[in-house]
């Protein structure tokens, strides 16, 4: 056992077997650590591990692969594009040096942009569990990350929001009066992401066409998915139908994506499907990828880590195909991963600083299952840190009650909230159309107060009506 991975406390010493057993013990507490086995036993030996990984070089990592590069397709994709000459400006740091150069001045936004290519997502993941949440909050605002396809989405003082108008039997008129509904709150320049209650090809072609209709029918600069697995979207792509972007779910590990269904390669397949459609307007970002702490762990596939750092290496997968949008579903999974509104709240805020120092445009979806030990209240304040620090996008469901997935996260008053309690405002061209439709005016006031505008009203008496 190397001797970096040994700590002396008094007359007491810690030894750990390797660096993804410090790493594991260094993690702040959650559940999901506890039910895999991997979690410290105490908070001094949290302490202690935090001290270790403190201590270490980040060199380190590029040298202890935490899963082997022959047994993973994930670790290979790390190694391979991992740039030294990116790397080289902090190449000869700790990770608690690290942590002390992100808080400082020298870490601006120009220069954390150029580092991007050069950091591992275990380093990234390493100098987060030694940061309190408001380290986490101070260096994420300096991370810039700017995507576009129709909408230009994570500039400075913006704030974007998914429409998520799910229905439990997939009815094209519930769906369609939800995306309304959204739109008259000023919701969806992240994109229109419908998860289908039926998954199968036929029906993500239906719902593919019904949102492409809505689009071009008031003419909105925003973006459509229907969530289905990658190998559907190909399917509708060879069908013809009008596909903006590819979802996936992603995993940190080559078996979790493999229990998903997809590989590497599949991903690249479907993004030059996308590409090749060329239905972007103002960039070519047309992927969308979702995540979460836990699914590694979920599927029988963490090879031993935790989960946050099995998190922070789906963002590898999730960088190299260039997305225009990255979702940690942040309590999703449920109370055996992040057990209560602490917990929920100290992961949403670790992923958003792995992601978008990675060079990814995060949102989160700021929410919880009901049998966890969380409230809307402990929603609102994760939804009010992660403003603070900068998120590219939010949820927003009516009444924030996903009625298809059963689930609790923010809704069209909640993004309301958040841009004026934070001066924030839409993407811009997504901005022009609100005012456009005399929906929001120029300072952020909402107009429907009095009264939907004639235009807008005409176009609802034309909704798309189910065959």
């Amino acid at each position: 056992m190397s001797g970096r991975y040994r700590y002396t406390l008094g007359d007491r010493t810690y030894r750990f077997a390797d660096l993804a057993e410090a790493m594991a013990k260094a993690t702040p507490e959650r559940s999901g650590d506890r039910l895999a086995g991997v979690a410290a036993g105490t908070a001094e030996e949290r302490a202690v591990a935090q001290s270790v990984l403190a201590d270490l070089p980040l060199k380190a990592f590029r040298e202890d692969l935490l899963i082997p590069y022959e047994a993973d397709e994930v670790t290979r994709l790390i190694v391979d594009t991992h740039d030294a000459d990116a790397f080289a400006p902090v190449s000869h740091l700790t990770v608690g040096d690290f942590r002390d150069w992100l808080l400082s001045d020298r870490a601006t936004p120009e220069v954390l942009a150029a580092l991007r290519p050069g950091l591992m997502p275990e380093m990234v993941a390493a100098v987060a569990k030694i940061m309190r949440n408001q380290d986490l909050i101070l260096v994420t605002r300096k991370c810039r990350v700017t995507t576009a396809f129709r909408a230009t989405l994570g500039l400075e003082g913006r704030l974007s929001t998914r429409i998520q108008p799910n229905h439990p039997t997939d009815d094209v008129n519930g769906i369609a009066a939800s995306i309304l509904d959204g739109l008259m709150y000023g919701a969806g320049d992240a994109v229109i992401g419908i998860n289908p209650a039926t998954d199968n090809v036929a029906q993500a072609i239906r719902l593919t066409h019904l949102m492409a209709e809505i689009i071009d029918q008031y003419d909105i600069p925003t973006q459509s998915c229907v969530l289905t697995h990658v190998t559907n979207t190909l399917e509708c792509i060879e069908a013809g139908a009008p596909v903006d972007l590819v979802f996936q779910s992603v995993g940190g590990t080559e078996a979790t994506n493999t229990s998903f269904g997809f590989g590497l390669q599949d991903l690249a397949e479907a993004r030059d499907a996308a590409l090749s459609l060329n239905r972007g307007t103002v960039g070519d970002n047309v992927m969308y990828f979702e995540t979460g702490q836990g699914s590694s762990l979920s599927a029988g596939a963490h090879h031993g880590l935790d989960q946050q750092t099995c998190e922070a290496r789906a963002y590898a997968v999730a960088r190299h195909f260039k997305p225009l949008l990255v979702n940690t579903v942040v309590g999703f999974i449920g109370p055996e991963y992040l057990f209560d509104g602490k917990e929920i709240a100290r992961a949403g805020l670790e992923d958003h600083f792995c992601g978008k120092l990675m060079g990814l445009p995060m949102g989160c979806d700021v929410c919880y299952t009901n049998h966890a030990e969380a409230d809307q209240n402990d929603m609102d304040t994760l939804m009010t840190l992660l403003g603070v620090a900068g998120v590219t996008f939010i949820m927003g469901i009516p009444g924030a009650d996903d009625i298809m997935l059963n689930y609790q996260t923010t809704s069209f008053h909640d993004a309301l909230y958040l841009r004026r309690a934070l001066g924030l405002r839409p993407a811009p061209e997504f901005d022009d159309w609100l005012a456009r439709m005399a929906i929001l005016d120029s300072d952020g006031g909402f107009l429907l107060s009095d009264g939907v505008p004639d235009g807008f009203a005409q176009s609802l008496k034309r909704l798309p009506q189910d065959a």
